[in-house]
């Protein structure tokens, strides 16, 4: 059932697509490579950004052409008695979507998951426009799952995750990568020379604790591997500082605007196992330490995590075992094993997915009856 009489009659030749996608790196980093290919397939291709206001979001989106736009809502998992007040928030949110959808004269709404999508999606629904969503996790989110019978196609990531949704309107295609990892994939690593550690887009204190851990205790790191830490900016100070009361050499910066360049340099990469770091370490065939985010909904980095890891691209290391000690001596064997750092960097590759983000695009513009 839809509404369409709540849309506009007002037409346009121009394409117009909505894409829900806030709050985290993992959200809007895949939203943003389907945005580029739309406009890169077609430059009249209208897009706006549906997020949550984060200064992430402006961060990411602040120098792009797209229009963005922001919803008051917020997540409902986990929130006890703030779970009442967030459902309390959605018809008004709804509400606000549906004037933003024909403000925007929106044709298309792609969901990415995340609390953002639910209002969209369903104002979508209710508006008769088509509805798309894109699940990057082994795990779906509870948001997708529930909009699953809502929409016309659901974009997946990982072959298991296909068990949630229904299956006519599966799509296995793997996570839309921007077009700066869609390029020849550099060398693979043949020791460790370079190492980078990213906690996420907005940065882990676990992981940057264990770093500074293992620089003061492992001699031969220390010495001989050139490290960049990506530390989120509310501990960059504190790390920067710390590293430097070690008198050790390490290239700390709080955010990292150009990932390729930097994957591009990295030998072996400490980092979470969000599903949009997953795909970007397959696409250059980078070996990795993962630590998954113990509180990620639904446990979806741990599964994100194993399936990397059973694949032969990563050695696991859950946050609870996390030490300087323990993360040093992890690193220090793919250091003494080169051949095994290699067959990981091989695994890596191979998990590559170079056509997902044309893919999605190319289906999206096929439901709308598009070439």
């Amino acid at each position: 059932m839809s509404f369409p009489f709540l849309r506009s009659d007002e037409g346009t030749s121009m394409m117009s697509v909505v894409i829900a996608a806030g709050g985290t790196g993992g959200h809007l980093y895949p939203a943003l490579a389907l945005a580029e290919e739309f406009r890169r397939q077609d430059p009249e291709t209208a897009v706006t950004f549906v997020g949550t206001g984060k200064r992430l979001e402006t961060m990411i989106l602040g120098n792009s052409s797209f229009v963005v736009e922001s919803l008051d809502v917020q997540g409902v998992l986990g929130r006890g008695g703030r779970a009442v007040a967030a459902l309390a928030r959605l018809p008004r949110a709804i509400g606000q979507a549906i004037r933003m959808l024909r403000r925007a004269r929106a044709e298309l709404v792609i969901g990415t998951g995340g609390y953002v999508s639910p209002p969209v999606v369903v104002a979508a629904w209710l508006l008769g426009i088509a509805r798309v969503l894109v699940e990057p996790n082994a795990m779906p989110g509870l948001a997708n799952r529930l909009l699953s019978p809502l929409v016309h196609r659901i974009f997946l990531a990982f072959e298991g995750a296909q068990t949630y949704f229904p299956r006519a309107k599966i799509r296995v295609v793997g996570t839309p990568l921007r077009r700066a990892f869609l390029e020849e994939p550099p060398a693979l690593p043949e020791r460790v020379k370079t190492l980078f550690v990213c906690g996420g887009s907005q940065g882990a204190r676990a992981i940057n604790e264990a770093m500074i851990a293992v620089m003061r205790g492992s001699r031969i790191i220390r010495e001989t591997v050139d490290v960049i830490h990506q530390t989120g900016e509310e501990d960059y100070i504190r790390v920067q500082q710390a590293y430097h009361d070690l008198d050790v050499s390490v290239r700390v910066v709080p955010f990292v605007s150009d990932m390729p360049t930097v994957l591009r340099e990295a030998d072996v990469v400490v980092a979470r196992s969000g599903a949009g770091t997953l795909a970007e370490l397959a696409a250059y065939g980078r070996p990795a330490i993962l630590i998954p985010f113990p509180h990620a909904a639904h446990g979806h980095q741990e599964k994100n995590a194993r399936e990397v890891e059973a694949a032969g691209a990563a050695i696991v290391v859950p946050q609870a075992e996390l030490t300087g000690q323990r993360l040093a001596k992890v690193l220090e064997t793919l250091m003494r094993d080169p051949a095994r750092l290699q067959r990981m960097a091989a695994c890596s590759l191979a998990r590559r997915r170079s056509d997902a983000t044309q893919r999605v695009v190319r289906e999206c513009r096929q439901l709308l009856g598009k070439r």
